[in-house]
């Protein structure tokens, strides 16, 4: 009996397995010692990017926070003139308007076409309506609030003072000292004369909320 034995080999096609590396072409298995040195730089400079890059972002996040730290209140509104702004102070006060000034410790909002509020910034307990921005050219008036009450008694304009609580005193402000107003009382629609005039309201300066005009 005759056997024909027939071996059959099936060869598949391989393709090497490669990798690239900057500036040259490393197979895998065995390297040459100038492969090695290439690789260990390449990863080397890869790692020192990195690292330079989260540097940077730290060093910019670090001076992000110490500029933001040293921006007051006053300066943040200065910023803001001109625009929108809705606030609440004490007295369960809201007042939206537009910014029109701002000073060492007060803030003006314009609301409508005559009304005016004058807001000591002590008195404010949340703002709305500010952007993130801010300009170091723009800057508060660096008179306080006393000057700017001044100029309403002066003026001889009816207003209405707010207190902290909430109560509101109408009248004609007839003076102003270092940290108090003295108003004196009558109806907003009448002219402050003498048999107007229902008596004398002292307000400090810590108690009060706002002084509308118009």
């Amino acid at each position: 009996m005759v056997v024909n034995t027939n071996v059959c080999l099936c060869l598949r096609s391989f393709t090497p397995n490669v990798k690239t590396w900057p500036g040259v072409s490393l197979y895998a298995g065995p390297m040459s010692s100038e492969q090695r040195w290439v690789r260990l730089f390449a990863d080397l400079e890869l790692s020192f990017e990195a690292q330079e890059r989260r540097l940077r972002d730290s060093e910019v996040a670090d001076r992000t926070r110490r500029e933001r730290a040293t921006v007051t209140l006053p300066a943040r509104l200065s910023a803001h003139r001109g625009r929108p702004i809705e606030l609440r102070a004490r007295g369960s006060l809201r007042i939206e308007g537009t910014l029109v000034d701002v000073g060492a410790d007060w803030l003006a909002v314009a609301s409508g076409s005559a009304r005016a509020f004058v807001v000591p910034i002590g008195a404010l307990l949340s703002v709305g309506g500010l952007t993130r921005r801010t300009d170091d050219a723009a800057s508060a008036r660096r008179f306080g609030l006393g000057y700017a009450l001044r100029e309403i008694s002066r003026d001889r304009m009816p207003a209405i003072v707010t207190d902290v609580s909430g109560t509101a005193y109408e009248g004609t402000i007839d003076v102003v000292g270092k940290d108090f107003l003295d108003l004196a009382e009558h109806p907003v629609d009448e002219a402050r004369r003498t048999p107007n005039v229902r008596g004398l309201r002292t307000v400090p300066f810590v108690g009060l909320a706002c002084v509308q005009t118009g």
